[in-house]
Formats: structure tokens, C-alpha cells, sequence
């Protein structure tokens, strides 16, 4: 088996919340305001290969993503993807499953009295889209993000960790 960038992925810079089966990071391109990849813990190359509690606890996450974006940042809506394709472009691929979410504005975002527009907004996201915020401020969005975040999440670890030792 092929290296994996993402089992081998040790950088926490941006990491806003890591759960009992996925990690949740700030997307180092930000050419969506919020943009957050969501990733499997363990090695998985596909969606169906997910059990039960990984499902339960993906499901937690995007509420919760869902629900920062909406009530503190503004989003009107969010953009999800699974798109493995980059995998598949090496001789042998080596996919692991991860999630990509865009929040969308329908009104300028401002973080640290600068403002954002999605020019795109209700058609579908840009691709190869040059980052849009700079670095101070992707710095106070990742703050405000895993502040948020770290707020509401943890009933569901110590759900999932039962059900996990309920399991075993």
C-alpha cells in the first residue's frame, strides 16, 4: 500500500476539533470563507466502508459546521463534497476518504473589519479559485470557528465513547 498524505498528516495548526473518528480542519486554501475539510480518522477509501458510529458522528459535525456557519458567520447555505478524484490521478492511488464543505453568503461577510463577498453565490462553487482571505484574518475565523465548535461538540464524544465501549 501507498503512503497516505492524509494518515500521515501530522500538522494541528489548523485543526478546529478532532472527535473519536474524524478531524475537522480550517482548509489551508480559502477561497471560500470557512472552508473546512472534514477528515476520516482511520484509513477508508470509500463512503460505504463507513460504520455506524462514523456515520453517527459525521452527522454530528456537519449540524454543528452547519450551525457555526449559519448563526455566527452568516452562511445562507453550505456546499458538501466527497470528490476523490486527485487520488486517482497517481499510478497507484491511495484514496482516504475526507469531506469538503463551503459555506455560502448571500451578504458580505466581515472578519476583523474586513469584508468578504462570494461573487458566487447560488451557482456552483469555483474551482482552482485563488484564496480570498488573508492571513490575520483566517487567524480570527479560525478562532471564532473552534471557539464555537468546542462548545457544542462534546456530549456527542461521550456519546460515541459509549457506544463504543457498548460495542466492544
Amino acid at each position: 500500500m501507498n503512503s497516505c498524505e492524509w494518515c500521515n498528516y501530522k500538522d494541528s495548526k489548523w485543526l478546529i476539533y478532532k472527535s473519536i473518528y474524524w478531524s475537522v480542519y480550517l482548509a489551508d486554501v480559502q477561497d471560500y470563507v470557512g472552508r473546512c475539510i472534514l477528515v476520516l480518522n482511520r484509513h477508508c477509501e470509500c463512503i460505504s466502508d463507513l460504520n455506524t458510529l462514523e456515520w453517527i458522528d459525521l452527522k454530528s459535525l456537519i449540524d454543528q459546521l452547519e450551525q457555526i456557519y449559519k448563526e455566527v458567520l452568516g452562511a445562507e447555505l453550505c456546499n458538501w463534497s466527497c470528490l476523490m478524484n486527485n487520488f486517482y490521478k497517481e499510478t497507484n492511488p491511495n484514496p482516504h476518504l475526507h469531506f469538503h464543505v463551503r459555506p455560502r453568503y448571500k451578504n458580505p461577510i466581515t472578519i476583523n473589519h474586513h469584508s468578504y463577498v462570494d461573487v458566487e453565490f447560488a451557482h456552483h462553487y469555483a474551482l482552482k479559485k485563488e484564496p480570498v482571505l488573508i492571513a490575520e484574518d483566517r487567524q480570527v475565523l479560525f478562532e471564532q470557528i473552534k471557539s464555537h465548535f468546542k462548545l457544542k461538540v462534546k456530549s456527542v464524544d461521550i456519546l460515541l465513547s459509549d457506544s463504543e465501549v457498548l460495542r466492544e
